[in-house]
């Protein structure tokens, strides 16, 4: 007997639905085969203590030897944590850990690299082979049993890819939704009881979310998502989820020739290209966690042919540029109708903060009106559907930095009290 679970929230159905009545997320239906009866757990004992009598977790931190993502992790690794890492093919997960894990005796279970790969990354990389030890056994009943007859010999373990292990027990084809959850909560089970670290990699789909159903994301300690484009050089690592630690840190780095290179620089992003100055570019000033970074914001309007004018947006989201772009045409009275706006953040990379709003208004404004913003200029503040210009989070930090950096001019919440001041000051 066959039925069909959803890939989003794990809503069943008898029959496939092309929307899902849970979630309301479509085409996320996926068919799954019912377990047969021999395939059935037995019930298990209940068993309850009181909390007076379980140990206290120990807290003691394993460092990974790269700070970027110590700091994500909140210290390092935990004893029994359970680390889910996603991103999209290539754009450096495998390097990542293979850096990160160089000074900690790890073992690496890969279902989609043979062993030659592996070591022949590591070598590239400058990884102490002696201390990687590799697996391609597939079955978790397997890796499980392994694992306690080398348990005294490995620091850390990293499944890769999550969705290539499998269980003996579920009849269903590795990836699949049952299989996933069940290979993986019989992973956690273990990586608990024998107080190790386990990294599991996963796949994302081509919307930028976690493959697989969304329990798993609640079944581990920490999600983190290591993204940026394939043809920019800058990774950015950020938490989504952390048990024993913030999700407001990131973690940045550069990816050369010999691997992953951590950054340190708040200008980064900018930093080659803030002299120039030309219309529709703009230098927003955000806060990643505690540390102030700077990004450009370019925005090209050009006059459109369309009846519906196109709006193509990158490295922000999609809606906060639409609301941005109402605020505009209602306070200022900009005739936006007629433009097609092209906005992208220079670099591959995602701003998340609402400090980019006042940025990403000014490079609009730029552009539509082809003024060129002062030099050495930084925008930093929230804007509010009434056109007002509200303080964000870490402004004094990220005002500090710009002053030291010998930026001469700021607006932020403390020089403008709204977008209509800043267009007279502008124009």
């Amino acid at each position: 007997m066959t039925f069909f679970i959803c890939s989003n929230c794990g809503e069943g159905s008898a029959s496939w639905m092309g929307r899902c009545p849970s979630c309301e997320e479509w085409n996320t239906f996926v068919e799954q085969r019912e377990s047969s009866g021999k395939d059935k757990k037995k019930v298990e004992s209940f068993e309850v203590k009181s909390l007076s009598t379980v140990q206290t977790l120990d807290n003691k931190r394993l460092k990974s030897g790269i700070f970027e993502l110590d700091r994500i992790l909140g210290g390092g690794f935990v004893k029994g944590e359970v680390v889910f890492l996603s991103g999209e093919p290539g754009v450096g997960k495998s390097t990542l850990l293979l850096q990160s894990l160089k000074n900690l005796r790890t073992l690496y279970i890969s279902g989609e690299e043979a062993a030659e790969q592996v070591k022949d990354r590591a070598d590239r990389l400058g990884v102490d082979t002696t201390k990687l030890m590799f697996s391609d056994t597939l079955q978790v009943e397997a890796i499980v049993k392994g694992l306690g007859d080398i348990l005294k010999k490995i620091d850390v373990v990293v499944i890769d890819s999550i969705q290539t292990v499998y269980s003996a027990a579920n009849s269903s084809p590795p990836g699949s939704i049952s299989q996933l959850r069940e290979a993986s909560a019989i992973l956690i089970k273990a990586a608990k009881q024998h107080k190790i670290p386990l990294i599991l990699i996963g796949h994302i789909t081509k919307e930028g979310d976690i493959a697989g159903p969304k329990t798993l994301e609640h079944m581990v300690d920490a999600v983190l998502q290591f993204e940026g484009d394939r043809i920019s050089s800058y990774r950015i690592l950020r938490a989504q989820k952390n048990r024993f630690g913030g999700t407001d840190e990131i973690g940045l780095f550069e990816m050369r020739e010999g691997g992953l290179v951590e950054v340190t620089s708040p200008l980064v992003f900018i930093e080659n290209d803030i002299q120039s100055q030309v219309p529709g570019k703009a230098l927003v000033g955000v806060m990643e966690g505690k540390r102030p970074l700077f990004f450009e914001i370019q925005t090209l309007a050009a006059p459109s042919i369309l009846a519906v004018p196109r709006r193509v947006v990158k490295g922000v989201d999609y809606n906060k540029v639409l609301l941005l772009l109402a605020v505009l045409q209602k306070h200022l009275h900009l005739s936006l109708g007629t433009y097609d706006i092209y906005l992208n953040v220079i670099g591959g990379v995602n701003i998340k903060s609402t400090a980019a709003d006042l940025g990403i208004v000014a490079s609009i404004i730029s552009s539509v009106k082809n003024i060129v913003l002062p030099s050495r200029t930084i925008f930093s503040g929230e804007v509010g559907l009434l056109g007002e210009v509200r303080e964000s989070y870490g402004l004094e930090k990220i005002i500090y930095e710009a002053r030291r950096l010998k930026f001469t001019k700021i607006y932020s919440s403390k020089t403008i009290k709204t977008v209509k001041e800043m267009y007279k000051s502008l124009s």
